[in-house]
């Protein structure tokens, strides 16, 4: 059960959640639960947030499909990207707050 309900709400913490999710289908394995190779990782893609769209539509356009292993590298690599991104944002807002305040 905590397979499934396992949900990631901010874009931080990608890298965790998806090595959570890994570790859960292996022990589920281990139980000779079946399940294919690309089962985590469309499960996973299931439970990004909606800041990962843009990544989401990536991995259904790409010809190869992944392993969870090639995932979390992909989702690192995405997770930098919109940390970067949301920085620059709050740094947008914090410098057009100022500007205004200064006028």
């Amino acid at each position: 059960m905590k397979f499934t309900s396992l949900k990631l709400i901010t874009v931080k913490g990608v890298r965790d959640h998806i090595t959570k999710m890994r570790d859960l289908a292996a022990r589920l394995k281990a139980l000779e639960v079946e399940m294919s190779e690309s089962f985590p990782v469309h499960y996973v893609l299931n439970t990004l947030p909606p800041q990962c769209v843009p990544f989401k539509i990536s991995y259904n356009t790409h010809k190869d499909k992944w392993s969870i292993d090639e995932f979390l590298t992909m989702c690192d690599q995405e997770d930098g990207r919109l940390i970067l991104k949301m920085g620059e944002s709050a740094l947008t807002i914090t410098q057009r707050k100022r500007s205004v305040q200064a006028k």
